[in-house]
């Protein structure tokens, strides 16, 4: 069989701009010479049931034009298959594309790592509830701002970005201590109340809050920061430290690494790459260079 390479789309991704990044990288890759398998997945569903069917023939490497829950939602097909990923960012937030230095805003660039990218292994966190096994690449939030989330899933009005700061305003209202039991590595759980837990395996979600500053997808340790009970107040003064990525600094704010923690608390919510997988209690745990995604060379390097 001629090499060839796949390439899954999500064409609603970052609401229709995965339709136009497609156009794009595809164009670039055919005028490379690149002889192309394009599958297009319109729902999670869809897309499993063709990464499967793509991977039943063998390409030499798998181009995903999506967001983070795109290739989030075929992570065990593509990781056990061990099959090399571009990423062709076209979500909402791209913060995996954030966090390995891939073209945000070129497809063609993005797109040209098929060619030129060079192998970097990266780790993938799983999130363990309910019976399932959930994988993540970039945060599994955890308290308030995976309630946010929720909320402004749920909401149907305003539209855009009106209706997150609407979700905002009215958790931000609800704000109680979350009583929160953490175990981490398998140590004695300890009951912590608090605003949030953040466990992260890149630095940054929604689009680039660095709530895990520091976090390395390639280290083999997620990153676990847990914020202190605030007041409404002392919450607000402390987004902007957030969207600094200086938060940590703050005696409300710890940090540390770890290979697994379990969390559970009354009424807790977990988010992870966008996606709402789990409710009440969870074990979190790390996959250590699980994905193999090409990345740009690094000066003086050649790919």
């Amino acid at each position: 069989m001629a090499e060839h390479v796949a390439v899954l789309s999500n064409p609603f991704a970052g609401k229709g701009r995965g339709a136009r990044e497609t156009e794009a990288a595809l164009a670039h890759l055919r005028a490379r010479g690149v002889d192309l398998r394009v599958y297009t997945g319109e729902s999670a569903a869809s897309s499993r049931i063709l990464v499967a069917r793509a991977l039943l023939e063998s390409p030499r490497m798998l181009v995903i034009v999506g967001g983070d829950g795109t290739l989030s939602g075929i992570l065990d097909p593509v990781c056990a298959a061990g099959i090399p990923v571009v990423l062709v960012p076209a979500g909402t937030g791209n913060d995996l594309a954030r966090a390995l230095g891939l073209p945000r805003r070129d497809p063609v660039a993005a797109a040209e790592l098929a060619l030129t990218g060079v192998p970097r292994a990266i780790d993938v966190g799983e999130v363990r509830a309910a019976g399932r096994i959930d994988p993540f690449l970039t945060i599994a939030a955890l308290g308030f701002d995976a309630k946010v989330s929720d909320r402004t899933n749920r909401l149907r009005w305003p539209h855009g970005v009106l209706r997150y700061y609407l979700a905002l305003v009215v958790e931000l209202v609800r704000l109680r201590p979350m009583e929160f039991t953490v175990s981490v590595d398998g140590e004695p759980p300890v009951r912590t109340p608090g605003t949030l837990v953040a466990v992260g395996n890149t630095e940054s979600y929604g689009g680039g809050m660095p709530l895990c500053a520091g976090a390395a997808a390639d280290d083999g340790l997620l990153d676990i920061v847990q914020v202190a009970p605030l007041t409404r107040l002392r919450l607000l003064r402390l987004f902007p430290l957030l969207l600094r990525g200086v938060h940590l600094s703050r005696p409300e704010v710890t940090r540390r690494q770890a290979r697994s923690v379990t969390v559970s608390a009354p009424g807790l919510v977990v988010y992870a790459d966008g996606e709402r997988i789990a409710e009440n209690e969870c074990t979190i745990g790390i996959r250590r260079s699980a994905l193999t995604i090409l990345v740009p060379a690094a000066p003086g390097r050649q790919s």
